[in-house]
């Protein structure tokens, strides 16, 4: 029955579009290559520009490193691949292991940062037990934390350096079981841990020490290449909260896989925001033209914990909606955002004081055209239809992020789970779509 609810996961992810065809596997492997190629022939150019001796020309290479969901094999049809080019001034860099101390000895603040996330995805690799069982837990798991609103480092919640370091500590723990005894553990797991004690995968050569100021994290998890770092954290107060409360429900929902009515699908249930609280914080963000929203959207998203901060002082536990919806009915280029708030407190924030102490921290250091944000209380009937996750049954536009803010395109609905988009058809600007701008 075990093995019956693994396969049946597997399918699952398969069905949701999370697993590349071969043919888009082949096509990365193309690209990636093409970028070596023409990596090694820039900084080939760059020593003939500075006028090297040739025989040093001839010896003078680069790489390119990927990390990532790419680099853990955990990407899906839709992912991007995360690549960093590592080009020292004059070296060979065939076969290059970055792990090697003598490769890490001299390298500067900016390059030890730059090589952190490669380096945490190549000791992720090396440390669990079975690479192939590790990387479909954790195409599970990211897909879990998308459809329970608990992924997205900008929002508070847990990154895809979280959830797999998260993953590979299960697959330590418990080496020999199946793919579905594996995410029943990774819920039992995290549930019950005593944070703030940190979440460290086992090797033996390393010897952590304790940073007293990291473990003043809700939720410290130790990088896998050293003694004393940590992933970078924006978990507050409202986003731990909610991330031990869905820990624990999947835990109530895996504890017994062999139940006759045991369904996945109960498991990855979309959040339901709208049945969960009765008021929400809108925040609409638009620019004057589609190649600028972008930007500004991002420079936001990357302000957002400062927001978050702000309201859990004024107003208590907040959920910070990792989505980003679309109102077709809005010509101008546009984001929104609903966050639900805690019920009891909502009449009593004072949302222009909480605007104006945002505004602050976000008008200074952009560099791009500034463009507009509002910010108001609106009621869950207020609240679209295509932004509500309320039940499966229903087919309602939704969408988790914008995969492109500069092309209109047209969403793609899942055969399996109706509101979980797989894809986005462009419509290059086709009159016909009035409604692509998701």
């Amino acid at each position: 029955m075990k093995e019956e609810r693994s396969l049946s996961l597997l399918q699952l992810m398969v069905n949701e579009g999370l697993v590349p065809s071969p043919e888009e596997e082949e096509n990365r492997k193309t690209v990636i290559e093409k970028l070596k190629q023409i990596v090694v022939a820039w900084v080939k150019r760059v020593a003939w520009q500075r006028r090297l001796p040739k025989q040093d020309i001839a010896v003078t290479s680069a790489t390119l490193l990927t990390y990532g969901s790419y680099g853990l094999g955990v990407h899906g049809s839709e992912s991007d691949i995360d690549a960093l080019c590592v080009g020292p001034y004059f070296a060979t860099m065939v076969n290059l292991d970055i792990l090697n101390p003598v490769f890490l000895r001299d390298i500067d603040e900016t390059g030890w940062k730059s090589l952190s996330r490669v380096l945490a995805n190549t000791q992720i690799c090396r440390l669990v037990p079975d690479l192939k069982k590790f990387q479909s837990m954790l195409r599970c798991v990211k897909f879990w934390a998308k459809r329970r609103g608990v992924y997205g480092n900008l929002n508070g919640f847990l990154g895809g350096i979280h959830l797999a370091i998260l993953a590979a500590f299960v697959c330590q723990c418990d080496p020999f079981v199946g793919l579905s005894a594996l995410i029943s553990h990774f819920f039992k797991k995290f549930a019950f841990w005593p944070w703030p004690r940190p979440v460290e995968l086992q090797d033996e050569t390393l010897h952590p020490t304790l940073n007293p100021t990291e473990t003043r994290l809700y939720m410290p998890i130790r990088l896998p290449f050293s003694s004393y770092e940590y992933c970078h954290s924006n978990i507050t107060k409202s986003t731990f909260y909610k991330i031990r409360t869905e820990f624990l429900r999947g835990h109530n929902l895996t504890k017994d896989l062999l139940k006759f009515d045991f369904d996945w699908h109960n498991v990855l249930e979309p959040f339901p925001y709208t049945k969960k609280y009765a008021w929400f914080l809108k925040i609409f963000l638009s620019a004057s033209k589609q190649d600028e929203l972008g930007d500004w959207v991002g420079w936001i998203k990357s302000r957002f914990c400062c927001l978050l901060f702000k309201l859990e002082e004024v107003q208590g536990l907040c959920d910070p909606n990792p989505a980003e919806y679309i109102d077709v009915n809005i010509a101008d280029p546009h984001v929104i955002f609903y966050w639900g708030l805690q019920a009891g407190k909502t009449n009593a924030i004072d949302i222009k004081s909480v605007k104006d102490v945002f505004w602050r921290n976000i008008s200074t250091g952009y560099q791009g055209p500034f463009g507009k944000i509002e910010l108001s209380i609106v009621q869950a009937s207020q609240v679209p239809k295509s932004a509500q996750f309320d039940t499966l049954s229903q087919k309602k536009k939704a969408c988790w992020k914008m995969m492109d803010y500069h092309q209109r395109r047209i969403p793609i609905y899942s055969q399996h789970v109706p509101q979980y988009i797989v894809g986005y058809v462009s419509t290059n600007g086709d009159p016909e779509y009035p409604s692509a701008g998701v």
